[in-house]
């Protein structure tokens, strides 16, 4: 897929004295709807997505988070859901947002869905685009569902990324390494179909991360998830959420965990789908962006 004729600038909003957001904004005064990326990403990721859906009538907002893309780094070293999240309650009060809908990709759904269950009077309703959902044992367990079985080689890069954070950073020692290593995500690891990337998406996507610091950031919500750094308040995904969930799945991606259906019926209980997108894997904002945007539409529609 080539680039989007207009790559939307992005501006630095300060969200707390001294904390900036780096934020790309289209469609001032419409629907509050904030789009929040996961890893290995950045605000790019939805550059097909913010001119459409702002020409729909949403105010359509993508932010870097902390320690990503252009955005400040963590200004107390926290980088789990509650310090995301204080950043971008922080930023709907900078906006004059009261409440939004909120879509969230990877590691940004997990946010929106902690987003939803800490502040849920903000949360109109969440668009959940991958297999992302609250972490309910013991719900799945009295439905009959079994445990999530660990796939150890496709998961590797967490346990690297979260328990050897600096020696794998020392290892990427310039920018093409750590390009190229974020690269991987889109290609050979096989989150999305072997075509979905070419030659100018992948140095458009990757070329923040070719800072050493910005990579070493990303790593840190892997070391929150491996339990090898604190948390600045517990993660709220232990409960369903209860707003009106949209959640869409790439069928084209390794993944996946099982039984999504089951699980979904319980972790979102005003939910809709999961709808499986054949021909997409992980990363559908880029690689299914006109399906992305007309669903964000039509299940909004009653706000438009």
């Amino acid at each position: 897929m080539v680039l989007p004729v207009e790559v939307v600038a992005a501006e630095r909003i300060e969200v707390r004295a001294g904390h900036r957001l780096a934020v790309r904004r289209r469609g001032a005064g419409g629907v509050p709807l904030l789009l929040v990326h996961g890893f290995p990403c950045t605000s790019r990721i939805w550059s097909h997505n913010l001119i459409p859906l702002a020409e729909a009538g949403f105010d359509v907002v993508a932010p870097d988070l902390r320690g990503y893309g252009d955005s400040d780094f963590a200004p107390d070293d926290f980088y789990d859901f509650n310090a995301f999240n204080s950043d971008l309650t922080g930023l709907f009060d900078v906006l004059g947002w009261e409440r939004a809908v909120v879509a969230g990709h990877d590691l940004g759904a997990m946010i929106s869905i902690d987003l939803a269950n800490r502040h849920p009077e903000r949360v109109d309703r969440l668009v959940i685009l991958d297999d992302s959902m609250p972490d309910l044992p013991d719900a799945f367990a009295a439905a009959g569902i079994p445990a999530g079985r660990p796939k150890p080689a496709v998961y590797d890069y967490q346990r690297r990324q979260g328990h050897h954070a600096d020696e794998l950073v020392a290892e990427l020692d310039t920018p093409e390494r750590r390009r190229r290593y974020i690269g991987e995500f889109y290609g050979h690891r096989l989150w999305c179909p072997p075509d979905a990337f070419d030659e100018d998406d992948l140095a458009f996507l990757t070329e923040p991360f070719g800072d050493a610091a910005r990579l070493r950031a990303s790593f840190a919500d892997y070391e929150v998830l491996m339990g090898t750094r604190p948390l600045s308040a517990p993660e709220l995904i232990d409960r369903p959420v209860q707003q009106r969930a949209l959640v869409l799945i790439g069928a084209d991606q390794v993944t996946v965990g099982e039984y999504a259906e089951e699980r979904c019926a319980l972790a979102f209980p005003e939910g809709v789908g999961p709808f499986w997108v054949k021909g997409a894997g992980h990363f559908m904002p880029w690689e299914r962006p006109q399906l992305v945007n007309r669903s964000i539409r039509f299940f909004c529609g009653d706000l438009l």
